[in-house]
């Protein structure tokens, strides 16, 4: 049965989003009795992928910032092994860089999390019926992302694991604790932030935190 199908019938959606009182907030959007469709929830990208393999589900709601498996690896990861799985990223991110990234990651929509809750509706029927959507502030400077019509900034160079640690360092994480937090040693995390400074030809971590800041690549979520 096609996704465009489903949109006539009940649609299986699946929320993913590590924070309680988020799943909470968008349960009350997606929930009204005039919207034709199941809500299950996961917490982490794992448990997503447990649910996944067990259930048949039409649509991903899927968190960008994640603990663990972050979101772009939980769109890579369900792309891969559920293509017939249409995927809407939530995110609080509003800058065209993080849309990029989830767009080439597999997503086939992106919205922020302060979007009206009609927008909302209206972002997840699209998607299911097969259609793409982005929040209406991002799509020209996506658009001109995608078509090569302004520059890409130094970061887009970064792969998205080493996205990822740089938010981090930018939120004043230890090496450490970015370890911890991506499941790698801190030898590892410590090439990734040297190769990051050579992409952003930056010598130093003040100036890595300085470029990432003027970028509005900081994550206060991940503050400690």
């Amino acid at each position: 049965m096609t996704a465009s199908t489903h949109v006539t019938s009940a649609l299986r959606l699946l929320l993913v989003d590590d924070q309680t009182i988020v799943r909470e907030g968008l349960k009350r959007v997606l929930s009204p009795a005039g919207n034709h469709w199941t809500l299950t929830e996961a917490v982490t990208g794992y448990q997503a992928l447990e649910l996944l393999r067990e259930h048949e589900f039409d649509l991903a709601l899927v968190d960008l910032s994640m603990p663990g498996m972050t979101g772009l690896e939980l769109v890579r990861r369900i792309k891969t092994e559920f293509p017939g799985v249409r995927v809407l990223v939530l995110s609080m991110h509003a800058e065209e860089q993080y849309a990029m990234r989830a767009f080439k990651a597999g997503a086939n929509g992106y919205v922020t999390k302060d979007i009206a809750a009609t927008e909302l509706v209206t972002a997840v029927r699209r998607v299911a019926a097969g259609g793409a959507y982005v929040t209406e502030s991002l799509a020209e400077r996506v658009v001109q992302q995608l078509n090569g019509t302004s520059d890409a900034p130094r970061h887009m160079l970064l792969t998205d694991r080493e996205f990822d640690v740089l938010r981090r360092v930018a939120a004043g994480q230890r090496l450490t604790e970015i370890g911890d937090a991506l499941h790698l040693s801190v030898k590892t995390v410590s090439t990734h932030k040297t190769r990051i400074q050579e992409k952003l030809q930056v010598t130093s971590t003040a100036e890595l935190i300085r470029y990432a800041l003027e970028n509005r690549i900081d994550d206060p979520f991940l503050q400690t």
